[in-house]
């Protein structure tokens, strides 16, 4: 049986979820980022026990289906951006549509009904929340990270990336470069 869940976005979430399902005697076969797979159904009864101990440490079990197609295009735009680099040119309208097996205007229409925002806004944060990453790691010029997230240009990058951060590229890079500098002075 497969239960959706939300904000497992880490090891320490993950750790957190065995401990719960480890408590409530429910074994367990994987569990992954929105997702867990339980060996056997489990009644409405302990769904609802469940769900009491996940708000418990701010996790949420996804009942219904709508708020489970989201937590599914999540994951899936997720796990797509952080291996990006492994894909050539990819549609991720058609990806998702045929991971989902569901048109992409529908997909589209749920996420945003349940959201407030559209599935394009979430590939662009996710977009940009992996750009930080790489401009902190300092091992990729801004034109490589481009390439790798796979945008039309420098300029296009910047500007998204300006939209949702207030800063260029370079500039978050070189605040970044001197937060660590800061830290590198107080402990020398």
């Amino acid at each position: 049986m497969k239960l959706y869940i939300k904000n497992i976005n880490c090891i320490r979430s993950k750790f957190i979820i065995m401990v719960l399902l480890d408590e409530l005697k429910l074994n367990f076969t994987s569990i992954e980022l929105g997702e867990i797979e339980i060996k056997e159904n489990i009644s409405e009864n302990k769904q609802i026990e469940l769900s009491e101990n996940f708000k418990k440490y701010g996790f949420e079990l996804v009942i219904d289906n709508k708020k489970i197609i989201v937590e599914k295009i999540k994951h899936l735009i997720i796990k797509l951006i952080q291996n990006l680099s492994e894909y050539p040119k990819i549609n991720i309208s058609e990806y998702l549509s045929k991971e989902l097996n569901k048109k992409y205007k529908y997909l589209g229409n749920v996420f945003s009904a349940i959201e407030g925002f559209s599935i394009e806004q979430f590939i662009i944060m996710n977009k940009i929340e992996k750009a930080k990453q790489l401009l902190i790691q300092n091992e990729l010029t801004v034109k490589e990270i481009a390439f790798e997230l796979h945008y039309s240009s420098v300029g296009h990058l910047s500007n998204q990336f300006k939209s949702f951060t207030g800063l260029s590229p370079s500039q978050y890079k070189e605040l970044n470069d001197n937060k660590y500098l800061g830290i590198y002075e107080i402990i020398s």
